[in-house]
């Protein structure tokens, strides 16, 4: 059963700047330029092909590109320290928390580190080194902590507050001990 007490929780969010740009102008240019093909399918270009099946394949770009903004839009990583363990959930991939029990952790950092060279970008990733070992929950940024478990895997946690989550990991464990 999961622990409710609740010592820190932070919630991110993509909110980017320059992500937002990057998807918006894709999406303005790929509907843009599918719109203009579909007002020349009556010319003379168009060759032997049913029209409606040319508009569903032109469809398909802005509408995947509208998905991607909306999943980006919607997502975030909920990270929250509880007396047993730190909870992670990064919606909509995970439809309940991640917990890692405090028993599992054998040692936590705050860090900075390159998203890009060592998980190749944020997300949900994998690094490079180490393969399937290393993972990576990140937003934004390049700060978190690092958690180093007793089977060898490092967890990384991206966070804004990367010293407040390791003083919250730091009073359970202890309280933990304590208690």
């Amino acid at each position: 059963m999961c622990d409710s007490n609740v010592l820190f929780q932070e919630i991110q969010k993509q909110r980017q700047w320059w992500l937002w740009i990057l998807l918006i102008c894709s999406l303005i240019i790929v509907t843009s330029y599918n719109i203009a093909t579909i007002i020349s399918l009556n010319s003379k270009t168009v060759y032997h092909q049913n029209p409606a099946e040319v508009i569903i394949s032109l469809a398909i770009g802005p509408v995947i590109l509208l998905a991607v903004i909306i999943l980006l839009y919607y997502s975030k990583l909920v990270t929250e320290v509880r007396y047993d363990g730190v909870y992670i959930r990064y919606t909509p991939f995970h439809r309940s928390f991640r917990c890692l029990p405090f028993s599992e952790i054998e040692s936590y950092e705050a860090r900075t580190y390159s998203p890009i060279a060592e998980y190749g970008g944020w997300g949900i990733r994998w690094g490079w080194k180490g393969g399937n070992r290393n993972i990576a929950y990140n937003v934004s940024g390049n700060k978190g902590v690092q958690l180093v478990l007793k089977d060898g895997r490092r967890i990384l946690i991206g966070s804004q507050k990367p010293e407040e989550l390791v003083a919250a990991i730091k009073s359970a464990t202890s309280r933990s001990i304590e208690g």
